[in-house]
């Protein structure tokens, strides 16, 4: 499974990136509000770390502001993949996308009947908000499993991205019913990497090295 860093924040980029575990990068319009920088060049900075699929995501409500948006991010890297949002005019964005060559990630994904639709038009990938299924007491990683089992059985080629990731726990549901990708903050990629146990081990052994004679 591929890891995506969920975020725009170029210092936690670079420092993810030298652990040579980050495949990608999704953003969104609130993640580069937060950076209080200009979007393009936040979006190009983030394409010269990571060698992989930048997500940068259109705000326009109708197709084709979409597809007009979507011409111009697609020119900033090679690596631009274009979120649009799940919704009817975004399902024709996606089909003109996809007619113009520009790979495209569907976002908001919530249902699997949604997914195979934006699989239909033409998505590159899908993002279904676990996290927030999660808030309102649905189980979405439910959601993620039946939307693999449809791709499966008709060997459809839209990846599959887990988003709204929320914990560690997350990732690794994520990874047991064979998601594609898993988006995940900073903070969550930092909680993968530590365990108590690990950070026992470390110390013991450090001790016992202490009383090495002629260390």
């Amino acid at each position: 499974m591929k890891l995506f860093l969920d975020t725009a924040n170029v210092g936690q980029i670079r420092e993810a990136s030298k652990l040579g575990v980050i495949d990608g990068v999704t953003t969104n319009p609130s993640l580069i509000a937060k950076e209080g920088r200009d979007f393009k060049d936040v979006v190009k900075e983030i394409c010269s770390i990571v060698d992989g699929p930048i997500s940068a995501e259109t705000v326009a409500e109708d197709s084709e502001g979409m597809f007009k948006e979507a011409i111009e991010l697609s020119k900033i890297h090679k690596n631009i993949v274009v979120k649009i949002p799940m919704t009817a005019e975004g399902l024709k964005a996606v089909s003109r996308c996809r007619g113009a060559g520009i790979r495209t990630n569907v976002t908001l994904i919530f249902h699997p009947n949604q997914a195979l639709l934006a699989a239909k038009a033409g998505a590159s990938y899908v993002s279904p908000f676990v996290g927030r299924l999660d808030d309102v007491t649905e189980y979405g990683m439910d959601v993620v499993r039946r939307i693999v089992d449809i791709y499966d059985n008709y060997g459809i080629m839209t990846e599959v991205i887990v988003a709204s990731v929320r914990n560690p726990l997350h990732v690794l549901e994520a990874a047991e019913c064979g998601a594609h990708i898993a988006t995940i903050p900073y903070s969550v990629l930092q909680q993968m990497i530590k365990h108590p146990l690990t950070d026992i081990g470390i110390q013991k052994f450090l001790d016992d090295w202490k009383k090495v004679p002629g260390r």
